[in-house]
């Protein structure tokens, strides 16, 4: 899924208020999430193995939506649709969670 369809799917359900509880593109951004993270983490993984991992989460760390939803926010209206939210996830964990 691209940055715009994940972000034009959260503002209609942010709009819907408590009502975005029941509808069915809520379950496909935590799909879409999970999936994405899911993909960062192995990356990540090997990443470690060869001793140059991209970013340094804490052990736990968890994606705050209004953070990502923030982050996503500053891609350029015009090239959101170019980017995956895999792509997207690993930019925010790197500036997220830097290697110091």
């Amino acid at each position: 899924m691209s940055v715009a369809t994940f972000l034009t799917k959260a503002d209609a359900l942010k709009a819907k208020g408590a009502m975005a509880l029941f509808s069915d593109d809520m379950s496909l951004l935590k799909q879409e999430g999970t999936a994405a993270g899911e993909h960062y983490r192995a990356r990540l993984q090997k990443e470690r193995a060869a001793g140059q991992p991209s970013s340094c989460p804490p052990k736990g760390a968890k994606v705050n939506s209004d953070d990502l939803l923030n982050f996503l926010r500053k891609y350029p209206a015009g090239s959101r649709s170019g980017i995956t939210m895999k792509t997207a996830i690993a930019e925010f964990m790197i500036a997220k969670y830097p290697c110091k």
